[in-house]
Parts: C-alpha cells; structure tokens; sequence
C-alpha cells in the first residue's frame, strides 16, 4: 500500500500522543521522516500531548533520524491507527439496504444533513444561572448512584501558557456527590472544589472503578463525546438534532463548541471502539467533523454548572433524539437506504424504457430468474450444461432460442474432473463443435460451498468482471439458508438471487427437486419442494415431470434404432441390397435383420448383433419428459414433451409422446393399478438413494477435519443419533464403526 497516497495525518487523528510511551513517539517521527513527511507534521501532532510537549523537541530528534538498515515505517503508524479504531476503506460486500457490520466501509450513504443544508439551530441558554441545579441533573441524567465519578476542577499551566487539567478526584460516587450538594444546600464549591474561572472544570462521562481516572479504570462503556468546533455553535446544534444522535446531555463547552454526550452501551471496549468509529464517521459525513482525540472512554468533557473566561459551561438538554445506540443505528440504516424514488406514471407515459432482451426466446429475459423443478434422475444437471453450451454458442436450449454470450455455470454438487468430463460429453452427444468454450466458466465449490447468503457476496465480488449474461447455480438444496418450507425464511433466501441479478446485471437460472411423493393434483408451480415463495419467486419456472412410456413406444423407439443400425451396416457391406429392398422393410427390424444376416460378412454380422444388443438395452434406459412453464414476462408456452437420451434432452419433434400422461395426470387408482408392487419396490428403492446421497452430501458438509462422527451428522440434520444410526445402516457408501463414519 502507498502510505504516502493514504495520508498518514489523517491516521494520525487516531493515535493520541499521550497513550504512547517515549520509544513509540519516536518510532512515530521516524516513520513520517521516512515516508516523506514535514518535521511540521509530527510537531503539530506531538504539540496535543500538552503534558509532555516541549517546543523545538520535534525538530531536534528530527535531525537526529539519518537513516537505518531496519528503518521504521509508515506500517508502525498504520498499525497503531487501526489500534485506535482507523478501518482501512475498503469496498463493502454488504448488498444495497442491509445494516452493515463493524468491517464493512462506509460509503456514500449515511448522509442524512450537512453544514449547508441543516437548519442552523440557536442553543437555548438557562434563564436563571444555578450551578448547582445544573450538576445535579447532569449526575443524575448520566450515572447511577453507585457509580464512581471523575472530574476535575484544578488546572495547571505549562510552559505555553495553557491550562491543562490535572488528575482530578475519583474516589467519590454519584450518589455521594448529590448528597453533600443537599448537605452544602447546593453549594458548588464545598463539594468539588473552586475552579479556576480561566479553564473551567472537567468531568468524565463513563463510570469508573474509583482506582483511577484511566482507560483502564472505567467499568462501564455507556457514552461517547461528539464534539466539533469547525463550524459554527448553531450549526452543531442542527447537525446534532437532525442526525437525531441518542444524546443523554448536550453541554454548551463555554467555548466554541458543543459537547454531545452519546449513548454507546457497548458491552467491552473493542465494541466501544467500533461503535464510536461508525458514530464519528457518521458525524464526519453529514458536516459535523468530529474531534478524534476524544475517542477513549475515560476522556474529560465540560463539566456544566461553572464558568470558563466569562462564558458557562451549561447544560442545554437531555435526553434528545433517539433513546439508544441501537435504535438509532437501526434509524440511519433505514433512512440511508439506497431505494428509488417513487416515479408518475404521468412522466414514463411517453418514455417507457426498453424492456430487457431475451435471454431464452418466450420464456426468459436478461437480468431475470428462472427456476427449473424435477424430481431425481430427470437429468436436470444435464439440462443446465445443455443450457450453458446453448448460451456459449448461441444456439437453442430443448428448441428456445438463446442469447449468446458468457455464462457461469456454479457447480455444487460434482467433483471438478466429473463435471468437465459432462461439459465434454453433452458436447460430443450434441455433435457441436466447441467453437466458443472461452464463453463457459465454471466454479467447482463441491466441499467448500456456503449457505447462499454467505456465497452471494463472494459470487459478485468474483464475478464482476466477468459480462455474464447468465449464471447457473446447480443445485440449490446445497446452499438453502434457513428451513426451505419456512416462508420467510425462503424469501430471505431467494433475496441472495435478486442481488446477484441486479449486482452482475445478469439472469440467475437454478434447479431444485419437487417434494417428497406423487405429484397427482399439484400445478407445475406447486410441485417444488419446500415453501410456495419458490414457485412464485422467479420470472420463469420451468417443471419436468416423467411420462411413463408404454411397451409399445419402448418396442417402437427400439426398432427404430435397430433401423438405422441395420441401414449403416447395408451401406458399408451390401450397398446395392439395400438400394433394391422394398421401402417397407425399410421400417422393419426383422426385414433388414434378415437382409443383413443374407449379405453381412460374418464378423459384421456379429458385430451387428453387438450393436443392435447395446442398442436396446440404450432404449430401455431412456426416459421421458413433460415441460411445462409458468412464466411472468411472456404468454404460457404449450407443454413440451423431451426424450432424455443420456446425456443430453432431446425434443419429440414428432409427436411419440404427446399422448402419454405424467405422474401428476394420473389418479391414484391409475397409477396404482400402472405401477403395481414392482413399481412400489422401485419408488421405494429409489427413495432410499435420496437417502444415501443426502448423507454422502452431509457427510461431505460436516467433513472438516478428516473425522466425522455420528453425533456430527445428527447435529446438522436435527435428529437423534439413534436415527442416524438407523440410516446409516441403509445407505450405500458410508459405514460406521465406534461412532465414527467413514466412506466405504
């Protein structure tokens, strides 16, 4: 980092002179001699340490700094800065609207007035001057009765003439103090003293241990000072007021500035720090530069009641704007949100914007969320790599046209070597050149995903400069926050989309499973599984439901294949056979089986036979689909029926399918009396491999240091460890022993 570029005076605002011992001072002067500063520099900062100051020091050591092998460098002033509260800037990760935390930068935001725009505000002075009236209710506003309290009414003059406070008293409590005031009938002066009329007094504002009047020896961390005297005292006062800051007692300094006594209620010192560096940074943002010299806690403030050079040090008011720290900066994350203004339809009537372009033709547009719904084996994995080739290369997607451009595909669930051996073979099945492979990424976070909330920053940060058009997040089940039937919970959840869309100015398409059990009765939008706000979350909700293929189309699609297989053969070995056969056996397994077994060479016969063998059990694997759609920007689309031939879906262009039923159609007689007790084996069956892979995942969640036990996966799935026990015997791929599971 370029020090010189940051500006160390401004880190130097955070290191009090005086909290340094004399080896840590120099070390300060060396850093600023070496980093190309002014000996002016470290003599205005070192002047702030009155105590110990002495004109012309600065630049006597100064001349004394000639260099070193080991020199010290503006590091030593950086670290000391973030010591006292200084946060490097640093772009937030925190999305538009959110509160942020103590790490995050503050930006532009924040801004609630400035000196120029607030209402300049003139201070109400107390029309009957009564310093014992104005301690008492100081005391009282700001501590309890048991509460040790530091002040100060001796001062000391040093050799520039200054006044500067002595240690002061310490010993005594709140409650003490208010009853000599009663006991001396309010005589200021019997009970803390006669302060010098030319500086005035001094109190702190934290409670302390009675030991001391150091950092050390405050006991509780309730207040910060906010004092400025850049600007005028009416103007500090509107700030004050408009920023609604939660100030216990506002107390005219008797000077030219105000002292803001501000609710922390930090619960140690290293929240008091960064809740005092947002509360200064806030001020500085809204005109009120704020004097942060006065960070510390056991600082001295104005202590009202006494006079300073003809002027009071007063108390004007307690208890103004907000009531706490808490509900104060819940108030300024609110009002600082980053939410457009509310627009006349009257004015975009005859401006209307250009709407977003498709990103898939009728269905999906840039900048816009589609979910895609199935149950297992539908090959929804396979449909998004499908996806992410059609949109490298610019071409349709199960018969939608796409855009082209680049795309990020997010890869959840495969180890890195199986989902590039996928990319390569849906390629392969689709027989497409990879001309545009440098338009696909992919991010590999099997084993080291997060829930989404989390991710979603790490994704925009990383993807920023990427141009996506589209990024596909494949599957979600492994990044859901919260519980997925929980309806506010999921729509925190789909949030995390939402700012990937706007953030990146790209579409988000994901994938989930449909719920446990038949679907019959559901719509397309209810099949998903988990809470409704899935369904009516996304712009686009694709739905894959199976069709159950009957004897006759399998038989059909089979001798299809054994056709064209047959055809291939005829061509290679017996060209004019095939030329002169009818063109009804053309379309007859049997009929060119025959022909081959006529005229083939019999090693391309038996290779055909090989063929034709592979090619049916092929043809038993297949599966089918229904698509149907609920759509927010485009008009419903008629449902679409796909072969999955692994690995890629296929369109039925012809009509094979367009008369079956899905699961969903059927009743439940049909499909009982379809499926029969074999079909129960096979769901059930099917269900116990869910069961398997949701382990396999959890396992691989929990699987932190090389050791997973039974009580850690009990623990992630809220369950007993009896029950997990009890799966753990079913499941295919992990074993226990001595209550540790292991992959087998």
């Amino acid at each position: 980092m370029d020090y010189k570029n940051d500006n160390l005076r401004e880190l130097l605002e955070y290191i009090s002179p005086a909290a340094l011992d004399y080896q840590t001072w120099l070390g300060i002067g060396m850093a600023l001699k070496d980093s190309g500063y002014d000996v002016s520099v470290w003599d205005s900062w070192s002047a702030l340490d009155a105590a110990r100051y002495h004109k012309g020091e600065c630049v006597k050591k100064w001349r004394s700094f000639t260099g070193s092998d080991h020199p010290v460098t503006a590091g030593t002033i950086v670290k000391l800065a973030i010591e006292g509260g200084y946060q490097p800037q640093k772009q937030s990760s925190v999305p538009y609207g959110a509160a942020l935390d103590w790490d995050s930068y503050i930006g532009e935001d924040y801004v609630v007035t400035s000196a120029e725009q607030t209402l300049a505000t003139p201070v109400q002075m107390p029309d009957v001057w009564d310093p014992a009236a104005q301690i008492t209710k100081y005391l009282e506003t700001i501590f309890e009765p048991d509460d040790f309290v530091g002040y100060v009414t001796e001062c000391w003059k040093n050799s520039d003439g200054k006044y500067l406070p002595t240690a002061g008293s310490y010993t005594r409590t709140a409650g003490q103090l208010l009853a000599e005031l009663r006991k001396y009938n309010g005589d200021f002066a019997s009970v803390f003293g006669t302060p010098n009329p030319e500086c005035g007094a001094w109190i702190r504002f934290n409670p302390i241990d009675g030991k001391g009047a150091k950092n050390e020896n405050v006991t509780e961390y309730r207040y910060a000072l906010v004092e400025s005297d850049q600007i005028s005292i009416e103007q500090q006062n509107g700030i004050l007021h408009d920023l609604q800051l939660p100030i216990a007692a506002l107390v005219y300094s008797g000077g030219k500035s105000l002292h803001a006594i501000v609710h922390i209620d930090a619960g140690d010192y290293d929240e008091y720090r960064k809740r005092v560096e947002f509360l200064y940074t806030v001020c500085d943002k809204n005109g009120l530069k704020v004097d942060r010299q006065n960070r510390n806690p056991s600082r001295l403030s104005r202590m009202p009641g006494v006079e300073r050079k003809g002027q009071k040090q007063c108390l004007l008011e307690t208890n103004i704007g907000f009531a706490s720290y808490t509900e104060w900066r819940d108030y300024i994350d609110s009002i600082t949100d980053d939410l457009p203004d509310f627009e006349s339809m009257a004015d975009a009537w005859e401006h209307m914007p250009d709407l977003a372009p498709p990103l898939i033709e009728g269905v999906l547009r840039q900048g816009h969320k589609m979910l895609i719904a199935g149950p297992s084996k539908a090959g929804k994995s396979y449909a998004l790599i499908e996806m992410s080739i059609a949109i490298a290369e610019g071409r349709p997607w199960l018969g939608w046209q796409c855009a082209k451009g680049q795309v990020l595909y997010v890869n959840l669930e495969l180890d890195r070597a199986s989902c590039l051996h996928r990319f390569r073979d849906v390629y392969g099945a689709l027989n497409l050149p990879p001309a545009h492979l440098g338009s696909i990424d992919i991010w590999n976070l099997r084993g080291v995903t997060e829930p989404m909330d989390k991710l979603a920053p790490k994704l925009i940060r990383r993807a920023k400069k990427g141009n996506y058009i589209a990024v596909i997040i494949d599957p979600i089940y492994k990044v859901i926050t919260g519980d997925e039937n929980s309806a506010d919970q999921m729509a925190h959840f789909c949030n995390q989309f939402d700012k990937v869309c706007t953030q990146l100015g790209c579409a988000v398409i994901y994938c989930h499973h449909h719920s446990k059990g038949a679907q019959g009765g559901k719509r397309s939008m209810d099949r998903a599984s988990g809470s409704g706000v899935f369904a009516r979350d996304p712009d686009a909700l694709i739905d894959m439901t199976e069709l159950e293929l009957t004897e006759d189309i399998l038989k059909q699609q089979k001798n299809q294949a054994a056709c064209s297989i047959c055809e291939n053969a005829l061509k290679q070995y017996a060209p004019d056979v095939l030329a002169d056969a009818p063109p009804d056996d053309l379309f007859s397994r049997n009929a060119l089986l025959k022909l081959c077994c006529d005229h083939l060479p019999k090693d391309g016969y038996d290779t055909l036979l090989i063929k034709l063998q592979v090619s049916d059990r092929y043809t038993e694997s297949m599966t089918a689909w229904r698509l149907e759609g609920t759509l927010r920007e485009f008009p419903k689309f008629q449902p679409k029926n796909l072969w999955f031939r692994y690995p890629v879906h296929e369109e039925d262009v012809v009509g094979v399918l367009k008369d079956l039923q899905t699961d969903a159609q059927r009743t439940p007689y049909q499909r009982g009396a379809k499926r029969g007790h074999d079909t129960q084996k096979k769901q059930a069956k099917a269900e116990q491999a869910d069961k398997s892979a949701e382990l396999l995942n959890v396992f691989d969640l929990v699987n932190v240091n090389g050791k997973v036990t039974v009580q850690d996966i009990a623990e992630f799935l809220g369950v007993t460890d009896k029950t997990v026990r009890r799966r753990l015997e079913k499941c295919e791929g992990l074993s226990v022993s001595q209550n540790v599971v292991r992959k087998v």
